[in-house]
């Protein structure tokens, strides 16, 4: 990863402890690439393990992980039941450890996706066991970065497939940036597993738009993060609401609390909580390209736009609309090319990281550890874990 792209040398990156993040976030082009290598080695392996679970009668699949890594199963939940034709939805770890017995169904197959940034969460592991123990028909697909984490580890037995992604991947840093992009990509690679003719061409055009987005925006990026704003709202409908959720997180992160931030639907914010915009809130918009879909993402834009709410307005799109007004356009195609719109949530991300980024540098902070009083880990600490009865009263 060229530090030209940075507009910072090694140096003054050492000096503001942000190495780390920054390679980890700008680095992720050539991360998607090995991604996609390593996906494509294992589709002989990959289709031995998963095509007859996707045979069976009545089967569920649940997309799990923690923080930042339940997100990607809030993205990928639609295209993987779109495409294998499967009931699936995303359920935290935080959740199926406090109540297994809402989502593991005793005598239901079910799939369950785990993905992990260390594995080491305390949740992560706990929710394996408790599902080998609720259910009679499960079968477990791990997605990670660490091949030395427990999740990996505990894993690895009959009803188990364990991807380890590139070493690339295991961030060092405290946000979660490559690590989840290529857990996401990864995801999207399985939920297109029969149509593996196309998914080529969707890596290409995806680093294709990051690399856009490096060479293009980066000094409005960080225009933006030199703007004075206290609140920022990401909005993202369906698997962009997944992206929103994550982008107001990692900005929430990398400014240790600074900049409170709110994620929701384009449609949903209508009902109530845009009352949480004031004169220093920034508005970041997470268009859809699917046309349908776009009709509604605009007319919320408008909606705002006559209310005359929030500081500036910033829109992240593939390619530019023309029947808005903001502030800012982050446009990711340049010559005609067009993501499916899964593959899209994946690019829509790098604004929240690079804005993060940005500004934590901005508010004095150190992007790779900005947490000052130490309340929040790169692994969750703290969390007991308690014998299962299988009883809920």
């Amino acid at each position: 990863m060229s530090t030209k792209k940075l507009r910072f040398d090694e140096e003054e990156l050492a000096e503001n402890s942000s190495t780390f993040t920054a390679r980890e976030i700008f680095g992720q082009p050539e991360l998607w690439r090995k991604t996609y290598d390593l996906f494509m080695e294992s589709v002989p392996n990959l289709k031995s393990f998963l095509n007859p679970i996707f045979e069976k009668k009545d089967i569920q699949i649940l997309l799990t992980g923690a923080g930042t890594s339940a997100y990607i199963g809030e993205v990928l939940a639609g295209p993987i039941q779109k495409n294998i034709k499967i009931p699936s939805r995303a359920v935290p770890t935080t959740d199926l450890v406090t109540h297994p017995e809402l989502f593991i169904l005793k005598d239901i197959p079910t799939l369950l996706i785990s993905f992990a940034r260390s594995g080491n969460s305390p949740e992560s592991v706990k929710a394996v066991e408790l599902a080998n123990t609720v259910s009679k028909n499960i079968f477990h697909l791990v997605i990670t970065c660490n091949s030395e984490g427990k999740l990996a580890k505990h894993s690895d037995n009959n009803n188990s497939f364990v991807l380890i992604l590139p070493p690339e991947s295991d961030d060092k840093s405290l946000a979660m940036t490559g690590s989840f992009s290529s857990m996401l990509l990864m995801g999207l690679f399985i939920a297109n597993i029969n149509r593996l003719e196309s998914i080529e061409q969707q890596v290409n055009i995806l680093t294709v738009y990051a690399e856009n987005f490096f060479d293009r925006f980066i000094e409005e990026v960080k225009k933006i993060a030199k703007l004075d704003f206290h609140r920022a709202v990401f909005l993202g409908s369906g698997l962009f609401s997944g992206i929103a959720r994550e982008s107001h997180l990692k900005l929430q992160e990398l400014t240790d609390g600074k900049i409170i931030c709110k994620h929701d639907t384009f449609l949903g914010f209508r009902h109530g909580p845009k009352a949480v915009i004031d004169k220093k809130t920034l508005l970041v918009y997470l268009f859809s390209n699917n046309i349908y879909s776009q009709q509604y993402e605009i007319d919320l834009v408008n909606s705002i736009n006559l209310s005359g709410s929030g500081c500036y307005k910033v829109g992240i799109m593939e390619k530019d609309i023309a029947d808005i007004e903001l502030d800012s356009k982050i446009i990711f195609a340049n010559n005609g090319e067009i993501l499916d719109e899964e593959f899209l949530t994946v690019a829509e991300v790098l604004f929240a990281q690079t804005l993060g980024f940005y500004k934590s540098l901005e508010l004095g902070l150190n992007p790779d550890s900005p947490s000052v009083s130490g309340m929040i880990h790169r692994v969750v600490q703290g969390v007991k874990l308690y014998d299962y009865n299988g009883q809920s009263k």
